[in-house]
């Protein structure tokens, strides 16, 4: 059992994580919920085009959440909209150079708290031998 009461494996999984979310509180960056950033990764790691309609179902929540979380992305810069001139109903979400400097500092903290976690890890193991 560690520190933490939780299992090993548990601990082994969240601390990582903990790290990863210490390092983007203390980045300045904005703070993002989960909705919002679930849909940015959603717009930046699959494939295309995105909808407002398409990424709800997806997240299997209501447009309005979508566009709620649209509004403040794109308030950041993050994404922008563009209305598809086929069909004037459907508005196309697209990535940003802004968001995708965003996704590739978070990636950096996950890398860099991920290093970490296997340190510690290795020097546990040595402990044990």
């Amino acid at each position: 059992m560690t520190l933490s009461g939780l299992d090993d494996r548990i601990d082994a999984l969240l601390s990582p994580w903990m790290q990863t979310v210490i390092a983007y509180v203390q980045s300045n960056r904005p703070d993002l919920t989960n909705r919002q950033m679930a849909l940015l990764l959603l717009v930046y790691l699959t494939q295309g085009p995105h909808t407002v309609r398409g990424l709800a179902a997806k997240l299997r929540v209501s447009k309005p959440v979508i566009t709620r979380a649209l509004n403040t992305l794109g308030a950041f810069g993050y994404i922008r909209r563009q209305k598809d001139e086929s069909d004037l109903r459907n508005i196309f979400v697209e990535r940003t150079a802004q968001g995708h400097e965003f996704l590739e500092t978070f990636a950096g903290m996950i890398e860099t708290t991920q290093g970490h976690a296997n340190r510690s890890t290795e020097r546990e193991d040595r402990a044990y031998l």
